[in-house]
């Protein structure tokens, strides 16, 4: 209790970038995961080879050198900036934004798996109908295929998210004040390294816990029926 009492506002703030740090990247990583999954079953040849090198080099890259990278790379190397320089919280504001994109270019690429596993799904007819309807394939894929591809995979969807949540600890290599950031300077401050890793883990196992639930009676509610 005298942790929570003397830490609790930090707690508190700290999980709050965490769950901020995972919503911003979901939303990303959708974005471009749906996008790659729709060049990965592209009928043209370089659209299918770009999303195919994109998730061979991002699936099989630890995500720490991504975020690494990002600050390094993008922003020290670059000096590209992703918050105003004037700002009196630049630094706060531009490594979360940094941190936002290596965990989205990072997903993105298992969001894609996931996305066109579920396209296999779906039946090579409808497709076609589509385009004996004088569809294109941007149109086929965006009215028919896709749609149908997203009520297979929101299991798929759902661990995806959760393994996010926990990716998301990894920010704290560029200095993101989230959750696992706060464990290791309560550890170094107290001596009681038990009890706050039992914090921690409870704290994310309330973060997650929910997600599975939420993901896995989406996934009954709207199953595709074969």
């Amino acid at each position: 209790m005298d942790l929570l009492s003397k830490y609790g506002d930090q707690l508190i703030d700290a999980f709050w970038t965490t769950v901020q740090l995972t919503v911003f990247s979901a939303i990303g990583a959708l974005i471009l995961g749906t996008i790659l999954a729709g060049m990965r079953v592209s009928p043209v040849p370089v659209a299918r080879a770009v999303g195919t090198v994109y998730v061979g080099i991002f699936r099989n890259t630890p995500l720490t050198l991504i975020i690494i990278f990002c600050l390094f790379g993008l922003s020290q190397t670059l000096g590209i900036s992703l918050a105003p320089q004037s700002s009196p919280t630049f630094l706060v504001d531009n490594n979360f934004r940094l941190a936002v994109l290596g965990l989205s270019v990072y997903t993105a690429a298992f969001v894609c798996e996931s996305l066109r596993s579920g396209i296999n799904t779906v039946n090579v007819g409808q497709a076609e109908a589509g385009r004996s309807l004088g569809l294109t394939f941007g149109q086929n894929l965006r009215l028919i295929v896709l749609p149908q591809a997203f009520r297979a995979v929101i299991a798929p969807l759902g661990s995806v998210l959760i393994a996010l949540t926990k990716n998301s600890t990894i920010a704290s290599v560029i200095g993101v004040s989230e959750a696992s950031l706060l464990m290791k300077t309560m550890i170094e401050n107290e001596a009681q390294i038990f009890v706050i890793g039992g914090i921690f883990a409870l704290g994310f196992v309330i973060l997650t816990l929910p997600t599975g639930l939420l993901f896995g009676w989406l996934s009954t509610r709207f199953e595709v029926s074969r």
